[in-house]
């Protein structure tokens, strides 16, 4: 078991990142069943390995076995072993991944993929450790922590009649959900930086640099692949740009943007429905609008520094060219409690997102008010 040094390996410094590596230092030392669920993309496998890594069997196999990419008819050998002559081809007894997994951590990723008639053998190893392999008579016994993860809804899955209710409710003893990368802004600049880093190390790749908007623009953007795509992302911009700096150009080039498309109608595109993003277009114009009047009035910069507005919204200049993203939303959301006294249904509508996401918002950034029951 690892002692307290160790140094985690999932990148971040956002509130979600925090939290999610005290709940993963909590969990590995046990041998609990562990179900993380998140967005394709979002590093599930990275937090199924921190589990491991942080576990008393750290030092035992960690096996990985895609669910949904091994077919139906051979996904019960793949898992539990076969012996010879159990079926055509098998020529010779074969161990499968929990025998290979014993005494370690086996990770299964994609478990919604997995057929009803192997849920059921599934279940019995969780359960008592026990398993026979294809074609054999013998009971086989197994010592492994079990850790699932999925980017379904396995409760729909269940009202389908494609997931066994009892399998789900033994899965999640513990349910450890990832945040996906839009709602955790603050850390992809970390992530850019690290990619750029490891990329550019193994492959012996000058990088030049990239601009101010440019990575404004990737701190900015939906990421809908999450960390997976952001990865996959950086490896091509800096291949396709070594002999450059980066700028805008390339970075909307590279994600298949029009130069003249809007950074706000561009996020906003690809989910109308996600009620961060329109927040986010609605600061980003508000930020927009601000630098273009320090630009025009910047003859009268020290007056203007020095005034102070007697009402509406107003951001410092030396904080405006600093400021990050959950920053100017602070900033925002608490010029509307103030102006609207915590009233969340009049702020929900002026800002157009539900009153259960501003009530969140409000309480992630300490504005209570008992008036209203916040």
């Amino acid at each position: 078991m690892n002692n307290g040094t160790y140094q985690s390996g999932l990148l971040g410094n956002s509130i979600p990142i925090v939290e999610l590596r005290e709940i993963i230092k909590q969990v590995a030392p046990t041998d609990v069943t562990v179900l993380i669920t998140g967005e394709s993309g979002s590093g599930k496998e990275v937090v199924a390995n921190e589990i491991h890594k942080q576990s008393k069997r750290s030092d035992k196999p960690f096996i990985t076995v895609n669910c949904g990419a091994i077919p139906e008819g051979i996904i019960e050998s793949e898992l539990f072993g076969h012996v010879k002559g159990s079926f055509t081809g098998a020529t010779e007894n074969r161990k499968g991944y929990f025998e290979a997994a014993n005494s370690g951590t086996i990770f299964l990723d994609e478990i919604g993929e997995l057929p009803l008639q192997t849920q059921v053998k599934f279940l019995r190893v969780i359960e008592n450790g026990e398993y026979m392999k294809v074609g054999g008579n013998k009971t086989e016994r197994v010592d492994v922590r079990i850790i699932a993860a999925t980017n379904k809804n396995l409760e729909q899955l269940i009202q389908n009649n494609s997931f066994r209710e009892d399998l789900y409710y033994r899965l999640r003893s513990i349910n450890i959900v990832i945040p996906p990368l839009r709602e955790r802004k603050g850390d992809i600049k970390l992530l850019f930086d690290k990619f750029v880093a490891e990329f550019t190390g193994r492959n012996t790749i000058q990088f030049n640099g990239i601009t101010p908007d440019a990575i404004e623009f990737i701190t900015n953007y939906n990421w809908p692949g999450n960390v997976r795509q952001l990865k996959n992302f950086t490896e091509s911009l800096i291949t396709l740009n070594a002999d450059k700096i980066i700028e805008l150009d390339d970075v909307m080039r590279q994600l298949s943007i029009p130069k003249n498309e809007l950074m706000p109608a561009t996020i906003n595109g690809y989910n109308k429905q996600d009620e961060r993003q329109l927040l986010f277009g609605a600061l980003f114009e508000l930020k927009k609008d601000i630098m273009d009047i320090k630009h025009q009035l910047s003859h009268i910069e020290e007056v203007r520094s020095a005034a102070v507005p007697e009402s509406g919204f107003y951001v410092s200049d030396d904080k405006i060219d600093n400021i990050t993203f959950d920053e100017f939303e602070q900033e925002l959301l608490t010029y509307y409690y103030n102006k609207y006294n915590g009233n969340i249904n009049r702020i929900a509508e002026k800002l157009k997102i539900s009153n259960r996401t501003l009530y969140r918002k409000f309480k992630q950034y300490g504005l209570k008010n008992g008036k209203y029951n916040l």
